[in-house]
C-alpha cells in the first residue's frame, strides 16, 4: 500500500470514527441537545479534527440518515425478492411490513429519519450538498419502488389508474411513516384504552390506505 492510499484509508477511518461518535451522542442526547464539542469529545479529537471532515452537525445527521436508508432498502429487497408477490396490492403490504420491520429492529435509525421528514434541515446552510443529495437519492430510491409497484397495479388493474404515481407514493410513504410512528411510540395508550396492538392498528391502517388507491369490484374506480 503507497503513501497516499494509507493516507486516504487513515481518513476514511477518521471519518467512521466521527460519523459513529455522532450517532451515540444524537441517540442520546438527542440531535437538538448534541453539539460538535460533544461530538469530537465522544470521538476523542478536537473540534478543529472534526471540522476538517464535516463542516456542520447538519451534514453529519444527512450522513447518519444515509446509514439508515441504506439498511432499509437492503430490508426492502430483501423481502421483496425473498417472497415474490403475485400482484401490486401484496407487493405494498410486504414493503409495509418490511418497513414496519425496520422501526422495530432499528429504532434509532427510523427515529432519525422520522425527525428528519418532521423538519426543516433540507434548507439548512452549511450542509454539504454531497451529503444532502446522497440522502435525497437514497429517498427517492425508496420512492421508485412504490412507484414501480403503482404502476404495475395500474398495468394489471389492481390500482385506479386516475392516480398520479409519483404522488400518490409519497403520500403513501407519509402515511406509512406516520402509522408506524404512532403504532412504536404510543403502543401503551393504543392497548391500554382501545384494546389494539400496534399490528392491529396497522394492519387497520393498511386496508384503509389500500381501499382509497384500489380499483372497485376489480374495475376502474368510479
Amino acid at each position: 500500500m503507497g503513501i497516499n492510499e494509507r493516507k486516504e484509508k487513515e481518513k476514511e477511518i477518521r471519518r467512521k470514527d466521527i460519523i459513529e461518535a455522532a450517532e451515540r451522542i444524537f441517540f442520546t442526547k438527542g440531535y437538538d441537545n448534541a453539539t460538535m464539542d460533544d461530538v469530537a469529545k465522544e470521538a476523542e479529537f478536537s473540534k478543529r479534527t472534526v471540522y476538517v471532515y464535516f463542516n456542520s452537525k447538519e451534514q453529519i445527521y444527512f450522513e447518519i440518515m444515509i446509514r439508515g436508508y441504506k439498511l432499509l432498502i437492503g430490508m426492502l429487497k430483501e423481502d421483496l425478492e425473498k417472497e415474490n408477490a403475485c400482484n401490486a396490492i401484496e407487493e405494498i403490504r410486504l414493503m409495509s411490513l418490511a418497513m414496519y420491520r425496520f422501526s422495530k429492529d432499528y429504532p434509532k435509525y427510523f427515529k432519525a429519519i422520522m425527525e428528519y421528514e418532521n423538519g426543516e434541515l433540507d434548507f439548512q446552510k452549511g450542509i454539504s450538498d454531497q451529503s444532502r443529495e446522497e440522502c435525497y437519492a437514497l429517498g427517492e430510491e425508496i420512492l421508485g419502488y412504490l412507484t414501480g409497484i403503482l404502476k404495475r397495479g395500474i398495468t394489471e388493474n389492481s390500482i385506479r389508474s386516475d392516480l398520479d404515481v409519483v404522488k400518490t407514493a409519497l403520500t403513501l410513504w407519509a402515511c406509512m411513516l406516520g402509522v408506524f410512528n404512532t403504532a412504536n411510540r404510543k403502543e401503551n395508550y393504543i392497548k391500554n384504552y382501545h384494546r389494539m396492538t400496534p399490528e392491529e392498528l396497522i394492519s387497520l391502517a393498511f386496508q384503509l390506505i389500500i381501499r382509497s388507491i384500489q380499483t372497485t369490484n376489480g374495475g376502474e374506480h368510479q
